[in-house]
């Protein structure tokens, strides 16, 4: 914990005089720091800071709040300690109005310029024009070899089906990749901050998909994000199976339950 603070008090030209660790950090070390001369910043270890920076920055420039990237280098990630402490449930407006603007940027096809990660997870984004193969081919194959014989067979058999459930072409909207209420700053009913991204183009569902794994997006929210098109119900559980799966192999097996009903939803 001390070497982290101590380099990014370095890369901020400061001394440090107080670290203390912040909840969250699952897959990453996260700190704040205060310096001797009263600045204040947020600090995260890997895996890929320049990467994630590189995220934040787009995040911003597509009009959604993010924090300011104030430092950065290949072991550490200097943020603007930004106001929180809310509840995303006491903001859905706010971040459904800020997730429309995140959305309303959009690139000419599907998946980013890199790929990225979530610890030993592997997160493919090589580029593609066609979304049912990109779901299918980057986000739901690539988890086959690390199941259990029977789900891996089912998550397989989904896949194959992908063509015949999503849209083929919609907007390759910038998306945060990991939007649930944990990444979601929230101060006195106001979004101050999208944190912690996974950023790729693609379908603007597959944030909502992740907002709902976990928390209930309220009429508020949709009426200042705007109404998913006819079949939303059907996309948002493939949508969700990803980040389920992600979680059965970070986690456990106690995920693979809610792996297995969203697969009976879908027939598989």
């Amino acid at each position: 914990m001390t070497a982290l603070a101590q380099h990014a008090a370095a890369l901020l030209g400061g001394t440090l005089s107080r670290v203390e660790p912040l909840a969250g950090g699952d897959l990453s070390q996260v700190l704040r720091i205060t310096l001797r001369d009263g600045r204040q910043a947020v600090v995260k270890g890997g895996p890929d800071p320049c990467a994630e920076a590189a995220m934040l920055r787009d995040i911003a420039a597509a009009g959604a709040p993010a924090p300011a990237v104030l430092a950065v280098d290949g072991s550490a990630l200097v943020l603007e300690a930004l106001r929180s402490g809310g509840r995303v449930s006491g903001a859905w407006p706010s971040l459904g109005a800020a997730l429309a603007r995140l959305h309303a940027t959009t690139g000419a096809s599907y998946g980013w310029d890199c790929d990225y990660a979530f610890g030993k997870v592997a997160i493919e984004n090589q580029r593609s024009a066609n979304w049912p193969g990109f779901w299918a081919g980057r986000r739901l194959l690539p988890h086959l070899p690390h199941l259990p014989a029977a789900l891996s067979h089912r998550v397989e058999a989904l896949a194959r089906d992908c063509a015949e459930h999503l849209p083929e072409t919609p907007p390759a909207a910038l998306l945060h990749g990991d939007l649930w209420g944990g990444n979601v700053l929230v101060s006195e009913g106001e979004l101050t901050g999208l944190i912690d991204p996974a950023c790729y183009y693609g379908h603007g569902e597959v944030d909502i998909a992740m907002l709902g794994l976990f928390d209930n997006p309220t009429r508020g929210f949709f009426d200042a994000y705007g109404e998913l098109e006819p079949g939303a119900d059907t996309r948002l559980k493939i949508y969700r199976l990803w980040p389920v799966l992600v979680h059965v192999r970070l986690f456990g097996m106690s995920y693979r339950a809610m792996a297995e009903d969203l697969l009976s939803a879908m027939g598989h």
